[in-house]
């Protein structure tokens, strides 16, 4: 059978998969505990299996990586076929999920980790592809790994077929594999697409009931922890560290003269491979080459702004988003027709040649200087009208990197701090994309909520990543870490965390976000970024309560709402303390008597959770049914004795300060920070909590969830 090629076209596959097999066979290696010495041979050491995918970097399971002592491990491997087996010192640096107690047998999802050698060596490394893994589709996939057969460890490999995926939220989403068998021992070996001659996973585990097992998609390590304070970022993430290496690494290899050895790109060339739509496995990894040698995106949401900003860009955004230029190459493969394919990756490649810089080494105007020889030579394909903005763009490139920084005389270097220059934050109803958490209480079980994690854009869109439903209110953190961890990085920027709404129906309002902790080594959200409460019921609020009083005339709530904010927008703003007088309790005002304070008050409630006159859900009900969109609170907990002056003081100073109320979330953040931190002049703010509840941000409203 010839599969529709003549012999000689299939003798020429055949012999492009027997070099595919070779290559990924030369890149996996064996992962034993560390001290083997010279014993690297015995099977009681042996973890289990891992490849190469940079210079001095092994990806492999966690399971397996963390099966050493110590985050220390031994990578046993080739540097060339019959030369024997050799050992090096590693150290785990990375794995996912982080810090997770693992079940005895299996280990959380994504199960994966990253091993760096103590020493260097000379080792052959796979290519990974740039494109998700929900990218592939039907057929088969090949895998390798090493395993214990009558008493010997061994190199093997063989076919898997893709029977689907398991797996709702990102981080859980595996690949199921069948068709054969998986002894032990494979697990973190490579999954490899046979038709492209590219990584596309890592073998997770084997199946207890059938042939076959799961595997992980390599994008799953998108949702490695991002530095919080990354100076070169390329060298403090391990993921931009790892993959700029690796595309570094492939662009060399082919570039080498004195080598007959096959490279990956000689061999997908041969395989009849094309990366996307438009360039040749060469040209790809040339491109890939000059992109990692500029420093990384300074975000994922200066990414997403790139991706955006391509005028034929109209492929959904991928799960987990794209965080390096690599990623942002393989978002496009799907995206345009035939024609436009080319101008698209240029645009991109422009793009990542204007943006911002989280830092500014020497060589950097070199590696622009060598992309945009790669985008000018690739320019040549297209119209001569288009090749003339190319050069308009880049003359514009190269006078904006001359031009001297404010109160300086050196070229600008982007995204460089500048000495003395405080830390940007984010003003909600900015430019700057937001999170936003809903939560809706279920009717007859109110200790459960349904929810949802969306990433709302400055133009009002919003995008909901996932959603869920019967979830207890106490569990709430753990069950959303993930999603939120994904919302967060889309919209973060260096110094400008994204600010975090939370929307509520009014009997919830009093849920501690701010508490919230995502992982057991970061501190409280509201100490991370801005946390703000919305409400999302005002059409079902109570109309009168045994205090409230009844609405003595109807009122259009909206139109009031948002006379309040501009107010308070273009205005220095005024504390109004409601249910405190010098330490002693008194009721909130009626609906009536709120409206008729000034546009220019907040309202702020000292007694929340403390013995009063109405319970706190019906106060805060009153106050957004009075028209208010910002007011402020602080949760006393066991504080009954916590004097009421010094809250009273610092409210008032705090909500004053700001020119208008916009300041306002970022200076309650400020105080969670300097709270945390154990400053004695913050201990007043301890559970302060803010509504900000942006009417001109309307909530997307509709059920969470659709039956289908």
């Amino acid at each position: 059978m010839t599969d529709g090629h003549a012999p000689g076209a299939s003798s020429a596959l055949d012999a492009a998969r027997r070099a595919l097999r070779g290559l990924v066979m030369a890149a996996t290696v064996r992962i034993h505990r560390a001290g083997v010495g010279y014993a690297h041979d015995e099977p009681e050491t042996f973890l289990g299996s891992g490849f190469f995918v940079a210079p001095s970097w092994v990806l492999t399971c966690a399971h397996v990586a963390c099966g050493g002592e110590g985050g220390e491990v031994a990578v046993v491997y080739e540097s060339a076929p019959g030369r024997g087996t050799s050992a090096v010192p590693g150290r785990v640096v990375s794995t996912l999920p982080d810090g997770a107690v693992p079940v005895p047998g299996n280990w959380p999802a994504p199960d994966l980790a990253l091993v760096q050698l103590r020493e260097p060596v000379d080792h052959e490394c796979v290519y990974l592809s740039e494109r998700p893994a929900a990218y592939y589709g039907e057929g088969k996939v090949l895998y390798a790994g090493w395993t214990v057969m009558a008493g010997r460890l061994q190199v093997l490999d063989g076919t898997l077929a893709v029977q689907g995926t398991i797996g709702g939220w990102s981080a859980d989403v595996q690949m199921r594999l069948g068709e054969n068998d998986l002894p032990y021992g494979v697990s973190g070996g490579p999954v490899i697409d046979p038709v492209r001659g590219e990584v596309v996973g890592v073998l997770k585990s084997r199946s207890d009931h059938a042939r076959g097992g799961t595997s992980t998609g390599l994008e799953q390590l998108r949702t490695l922890p991002v530095p919080t304070e990354a100076v070169d970022a390329e060298h403090t993430d391990p993921y931009q560290a790892v993959f700029h290496a690796h595309d570094r690494y492939h662009r060399n290899r082919q570039r080498q003269p004195d080598t007959r050895r096959h490279t990956w790109v000689d061999v997908q060339s041969r395989l009849g491979a094309r990366p996307g739509r438009t360039l040749s496995p060469d040209e790809r990894v040339q491109l890939l080459g000059r992109l990692a040698d500029l420093p990384p995106p300074v975000s994922t949401r200066a990414l997403l702004d790139i991706l955006d900003d391509l005028p034929d860009f109209q492929a959904p955004v991928p799960l987990p988003a794209p965080r390096g230029w690599r990623d942002g190459l393989g978002a496009l493969y799907e995206s345009v027709r035939d024609d436009g394919a080319l101008r698209l990756v240029v645009d991109y490649a422009m793009g990542a040649l204007s943006a911002e810089r989280p830092f500014v080494a020497p060589s950097t105007p070199e590696a622009e200087k060598a992309l945009w020889d790669w985008v000018w030579r690739a320019a040549q394909r297209l119209d001569a009208r288009y090749r003339h903005k190319l050069a308009e763009q880049w003359d514009g490139i190269q006078r904006e990197r001359r031009r001297p920084r404010p109160g300086g005389t050196g070229p600008r270097q982007d995204g460089a701090a500048t000495p003395g220059e405080e830390p940007r934050e984010p003003v909600p109803g900015g430019a700057q994309p937001s999170v936003l958490v809903e939560l809706v209480q279920r009717g007859w079980e109110r200790d459960r909520c349904d929810w949802s994690v969306s990433v709302a854009a400055a133009d009002g869109e919003v995008i909901r990543l996932h959603e869920a439903e019967r979830a207890p209110l106490d569990g709430l953190p753990a069950l959303m870490a993930a999603p939120l961890a994904e919302a967060f990085r889309r919209c973060d920027e260096p110094g400008r965390p994204a600010v975090l709404q939370v929307a509520l129906p009014h009997p919830l309002l009093g849920i501690e976000a701010d508490t919230w902790q995502l992982r057991p080594d970061e501190g409280p959200l509201g100490t991370l970024r801005p946390v703000v409460l919305r409400c999302s019921d005002r059409d079902q609020l109570p109309e009168d309560d045994e205090f409230g009083g009844l609405d003595s005339d109807p009122y259009d709530i909206d139109a009031e709402r948002r006379a309040r904010w501009r107010w308070l927008h273009t205005h220095r703003a005024k504390a109004e303390v409601l249910d405190c007088d010098d330490g002693l309790r008194k009721p909130v005002p009626t609906v009536e008597q709120l409206r008729s304070l000034s546009h220019g008050t907040v309202p702020v409630l000292c007694r929340y959770g403390d013995h009063r006159y109405e319970d706190d859900a019906a106060a805060l009900a009153r106050i957004v049914r009075g028209g208010y969109g910002v007011a402020l609170w602080r949760r006393r907990r066991a504080q009954s004795h916590a004097l009421c002056g010094e809250f009273h003081r610092g409210t008032l100073d705090e909500i004053a300060s700001p020119a208008s109320v916009h300041g306002l979330p970022v200076a309650v953040h400020h105080l969670r920070m300097r709270l945390r931190s154990g400053r004695p002049e913050t201990y007043w703010a301890d559970g302060i909590a803010l509504l900000y509840d942006d009417p001109h941000q309307p909530l997307p409203g509709g059920d969470l969830l659709e039956a289908p």
